[in-house]
């Protein structure tokens, strides 16, 4: 390159520049020529890189290298070429501008600092990707852990600048950073709690992507669809997203759906609220209109046998329906709830099943319904939950019983005929 460099300048001494210029034209002619020489270096290695590396990379059956070159590393690498030949070649170019070779160093180990940035950064991205699509990863917060990789790779790339140009160690501003600790804290507040919510979150297996998670206090109900160092995005069911901080799942109660979509069965907890005034003991004629029923006819035969023969030891009188033991309309169409969700082919029969009756209020006796369905698909759920539901409520008039409702415009004026018919 000095030989070069001579040559330039006999040639434009000769050609007749002046003095004072020629050491300007000279360098600026070098500059062109490695800046060139450093581009045609690149532009081999990209060939060489596209046609060959690349295309064997594709044709191979192994998915690392394929994911290599998605994320761009071998070309990040291309571009060390060029900086590292004009930094070899800067000394012999800058030989009559010593003052200013320092400073074209410096900018060219920033240079040299950035592109090796590029290429870490490209390195995490290709792992973070081939740990996120692991099975035994895919359910944790992996980019949690790559966020906080690359924070601490940005401040060491600062710290590297700053001391390259200044020229101290770069032990000199760690130390520095030292007596700046509570304003590091402050500055990065979020982050680590959301480090720490992200370890503790991933330690004891509270969240995954892809739950069903409800947080009330953020109007967030849907599942999880990514997790990193300060958010969780959750998709609502109204499609619209939510992204909740971190360290509010260890700080805030949330409910997590993972446990019944794992056990395969969704709970139905629903009650039926029943008129108390239309609650009757079972007469005789009843009695044999319920044998008929093909789901409670043993359970009625056998309930009366018992029941008969209670009164008959006790002596009791029959004639009168409060005396004794009776069966009452209630808790008949109780048994047959219970028999009808027996016989349901979706629902649960390994899982609680039972119907209730709970404290009666100003609707009427609640008679509850507590079983699994077969499924956990949404719209299953609903589907056999409207059936069972369809069903009881047509079948609560065969048993004689009403089922509350709240008097609408409708009754009161079919209430207020009734009255002036009456009263004609």
């Amino acid at each position: 390159m000095r030989e070069l460099q001579r040559y330039f300048e006999t040639f434009l001494t000769h050609s007749g520049v002046a003095g004072q210029l020629v050491p300007y034209i000279a360098i600026f002619c070098n500059l062109i020529i490695i800046v060139l020489l450093a581009y045609l270096f690149m532009y081999m290695a990209k060939w060489v890189t596209t046609n060959f590396i690349h295309s064997f990379f594709k044709r191979t059956s192994t998915k690392w290298d394929d994911i290599i070159i998605e994320f761009k590393l071998l070309s990040n690498l291309v571009q060390l070429i060029p900086v590292l030949i004009v930094k070899s070649l800067a000394p012999a170019v800058f030989v009559n501008f010593p003052e200013a070779l320092p400073a074209v160093i410096i900018l060219l180990d920033f240079i040299i600092i950035l592109v090796i940035t590029k290429i870490i950064l490209s390195v995490l991205k290709a792992l973070e990707f081939i740990l996120s699509s692991s099975p035994l990863f895919k359910s944790k917060p992996i980019a949690s852990y790559f966020q906080l990789a690359r924070i601490v790779i940005y401040i060491a790339v600062g710290i590297l600048m700053l001391s390259t140009l200044m020229g101290k160690s770069p032990l000199y501003f760690l130390s520095a950073f030292g007596a700046m600790t509570a304003i590091v804290l402050l500055i990065f507040k979020d982050t680590i709690l959301g480090l720490v919510a992200s370890v503790q979150i991933s330690a004891n297996d509270m969240v995954r992507v892809g739950d069903w998670v409800e947080m009330p206090k953020f109007n967030a109900d849907g599942s999880v669809v990514a997790m990193n160092l300060n958010t969780v995005k959750i998709s609502n069911w109204d499609k619209t997203v939510t992204s909740v901080p971190t360290y509010y799942f260890i700080t805030d109660s949330f409910k997590n759906w993972r446990g019944m979509q794992e056990s395969g069965g969704r709970r139905i907890k629903r009650a039926l609220h029943i008129n108390i005034r239309s609650i009757k003991f079972v007469d005789p004629e009843m009695r044999e209109r319920f044998k008929k029923y093909y789901l409670i006819r043993d359970f009625v035969e056998r309930r009366q046998e018992e029941i008969a023969a209670y009164n008959m030891e006790h002596d009791v009188d029959t004639s009168e329906l409060i005396n004794g033991r009776r069966m009452t309309n209630i808790g008949v169409f109780r048994h047959y709830t219970q028999a009808f969700l027996n016989h349901h082919k979706n629902i649960r029969k390994d899982m609680t099943l039972m119907v209730r009756q709970l404290t009666p209020d100003d609707r009427g006796v609640p008679i509850e319904v507590y079983c699994f369905t077969a499924t956990v698909v949404w719209t299953e759920y609903e589907g056999i939950q409207a059936d069972i539901f369809d069903h009881l409520f047509a079948a609560a008039k065969h048993f004689e019983l009403e089922i509350f409702q709240a008097p609408s415009g409708s009754d009161i004026v079919l209430a207020g005929e009734n009255i002036g018919r009456n009263i004609m």
